[in-house]
C-alpha cells in the first residue's frame, strides 16, 4: 500500500466549495479527514486540487477502441484518458450486429468486474436512420424491447445506459424496460417532436445523449427534443466542449436553463483521443482524423471526438467562462451520481476512494491520482 500523504496549500475544489490553501489527505486508497503519523507532506501550493474525472461516453483513445477491441485494447484506451484525468470511465459501444454487441458486452463486463471500467454504454443499434451520425444505417433497428433485455443480460449488471431513439415502435417500452432494471435511459440519435421527447422522459428517460448533436435543431414553432430535454429538472444533459461539436453559445444556452447541476461533461472520444490524426475504425465506419476533428470518410459526419477531459474541464474555464466549481460539478460530481457511484467518486469527501486531478494555475494537467496511487505524479512534472 502506497504511503499516506498529505497534499497541502493546493486550492482545493470541495463540495462546499473552493477552500484556498487547503488539503487532502490521502490514506492508502482512500480520502481521509486526520492524517496518520509519519505521513509525507506535499506542497501544491499555486496549484488546483479537484476531483478525478467521470466520464459516462466515452468509445476508446490511445489508438485503441472500446467497441470492439480484446481486452487488452480497452485498458489501453482505459489508461490514455487516465493520463488526463479521467479516473472513472465507461465503456461505450456503437450499433453493431446484436449478437456481436452481446458478445462483446461479455468482455467489457469482466473488465467492469475488475474495476477497469465502470460499466457498459450501448449507443445504438436502436437509433434514428435520419440521425445516425457516425452509425451505420444497415445494421440500425428500432427497439424492440426483447432485444434490449439480450444486452441488458449480456453485460451481467454492468449494464450502465442505453441511447435509443424513443419515438420508434418500442421505445416507450424499451424506456420503461430499461428503467426498472436500474438501467438509464438515454435520449440520443432521435428525430422525436417536443411532445414525443416528453412522453419519453414520463416513461423514464433521465440523460439527453450529447445535447444539440444528432437530434432536430431548436425551433420556435417545432421546439423538438432539444427544449423538452433543457426545461425538464430530471434530465442530466450530455455535452461534448471541444469546440467542434458546441458553439459556446449553445453550451451557455443549456448552463443556463439547465444549471449546472444537470450537465455533464463528456468526451465522446474514438481511438484518435491522445493519439493523434489518420485513418480508424469507429465501429464498422471509416473515420479519417485532421486538426484533431474525426469525421466518417463517407459523408464527412462528424464521428465522435479526439477530446480529453482535461482539455474541456480547461476549454470550460478559459474560453466559456464558467466558474471551476460548476465545471468540476459537470465533469465529476453529477456524473458519478448518474452512474450510482457518487458514495465512491465524484467529490473530495473522508471515506471516498482518493481519484483526484491537479491543475496549475493556468488549468493545465499537472498530477492524476487514483485510488491513492500517482498515474501522474505532480512532482515529476
Amino acid at each position: 500500500m502506497a504511503p499516506s500523504k498529505v497534499l497541502a496549500g493546493a486550492r482545493v475544489v470541495l463540495p462546499t466549495g473552493t477552500v484556498d490553501d487547503g488539503r487532502v489527505i490521502v490514506d492508502g486508497t482512500r480520502i481521509a479527514d486526520t492524517a496518520p503519523p509519519r505521513a509525507e507532506v506535499l506542497d501544491l501550493s499555486g496549484l488546483w486540487v479537484v476531483p478525478g474525472f467521470v466520464d459516462i461516453h466515452n468509445h476508446g483513445g490511445g489508438g485503441a477502441s472500446f467497441t470492439g477491441g480484446t481486452a487488452e485494447d480497452v485498458l489501453k484506451g482505459v489508461e490514455t484518458h487516465r493520463l488526463h484525468g479521467t479516473t472513472t470511465v465507461v465503456a461505450s459501444a456503437v450499433t453493431g450486429d446484436l449478437d456481436f454487441l452481446a458478445r462483446h458486452a461479455g468482455l467489457l463486463a469482466e473488465l467492469a468486474q475488475q474495476g477497469d471500467i465502470a460499466g457498459i454504454h450501448f449507443e445504438g443499434p436502436f437509433i434514428s436512420p435520419c440521425r445516425k451520425g457516425a452509425h451505420d444505417e444497415q445494421l440500425l433497428r428500432d427497439p424492440d424491447p426483447a432485444e434490449v433485455r439480450k444486452l441488458i443480460d449480456a453485460a451481467r449488471g454492468h449494464a450502465k445506459m442505453l441511447t435509443l431513439a424513443t419515438e420508434l415502435p418500442g421505445g416507450l417500452d424499451s424506456v420503461r424496460l430499461l428503467a426498472e432494471h436500474g438501467v438509464i435511459a438515454a435520449v440520443g440519435h432521435t428525430d422525436a417532436t417536443y411532445e414525443q421527447t416528453l412522453q419519453a422522459i414520463d416513461a423514464g428517460a433521465t440523460v439527453a445523449t450529447h445535447l444539440f448533436n444528432a437530434m432536430p435543431p431548436l425551433g420556435h414553432r417545432a421546439p423538438g427534443p432539444i427544449t423538452a430535454l433543457l426545461e425538464d429538472e430530471r434530465i442530466t444533459v450530455e455535452l461534448i466542449n471541444d469546440g467542434t461539436h458546441l458553439h459556446p453559445a449553445a453550451l451557455q444556452l443549456a448552463f443556463h436553463h439547465a444549471g449546472a447541476a444537470r450537465v455533464a461533461f463528456i468526451t465522446d472520444a474514438m481511438d484518435a483521443a491522445g493519439f493523434g490524426d489518420g485513418r480508424y475504425l469507429l465501429g464498422p465506419m471509416e473515420v479519417e482524423v485532421a486538426d484533431g476533428v474525426a469525421r466518417l470518410v463517407e459523408g464527412g459526419s462528424i464521428a465522435g471526438s479526439t477530446l480529453t477531459l482535461d482539455r474541456a474541464f480547461k476549454r470550460a474555464v478559459t474560453v466559456d467562462g464558467l466558474a471551476v466549481e460548476d465545471v468540476v460539478a459537470a465533469i465529476s460530481a453529477n456524473p458519478a451520481r448518474l452512474l450510482g457511484l457518487g458514495d465512491r467518486v465524484g467529490s473530495l469527501e473522508p471515506g471516498k476512494d482518493a481519484d483526484l486531478v491537479v491543475l496549475d494555475a493556468a488549468f493545465d494537467l499537472v498530477g492524476v491520482m487514483r485510488r491513492g496511487e500517482w498515474v501522474v505524479d505532480p512532482q515529476l512534472g
